[in-house]
């Protein structure tokens, strides 16, 4: 059960993964990994602030052309129910595969793509141990 804490925005999700992409990352996530849009901040003509919630999560885009210098690739751990189903609509919506899906040793089915930004999206499903 979450905690809601009034500092924290919406409540929920101490720690947020912040990654930056191109114009249309939004799009692919929430396509791709359901993601609701909760807000969008114009910060330039061509560059904007979002926030999503996937799950109990809130992940923040910051998308935008050309990217800025401080833009860095990122890496992102996304629990799904159907890590084979995610893995391949993520795929057809233009992310490109890292690794398939697998049973590893710590009791996950795992695979990863990567956005059209670099970003890597590690999806994983929980099988018990």
């Amino acid at each position: 059960m979450a905690t809601h804490y009034r500092y924290i925005r919406y409540g929920f999700g101490t720690v947020r993964p912040y990654i930056y992409g191109r114009l249309g990352l939004d799009d692919m996530v929430k396509e791709a990994f359901g993601a609701l849009e909760l807000e969008r901040h114009q910060i330039a003509a061509h560059s904007f602030h979002i926030e999503v919630q996937i799950g109990d999560s809130v992940v923040v885009l910051e998308t935008g052309e050309p990217l800025p210098a401080e833009a860095t690739e990122g890496s992102i751990y996304l629990y799904v129910p159907d890590v084979d189903a995610v893995y391949q609509h993520a795929l057809k919506c233009g992310a490109k595969s890292v690794a398939a899906p697998e049973d590893r040793p710590y009791g996950e089915r795992t695979a990863g793509v990567k956005d059209s930004s670099g970003n890597t999206w590690w999806i994983s499903t929980y099988q018990g141990e």
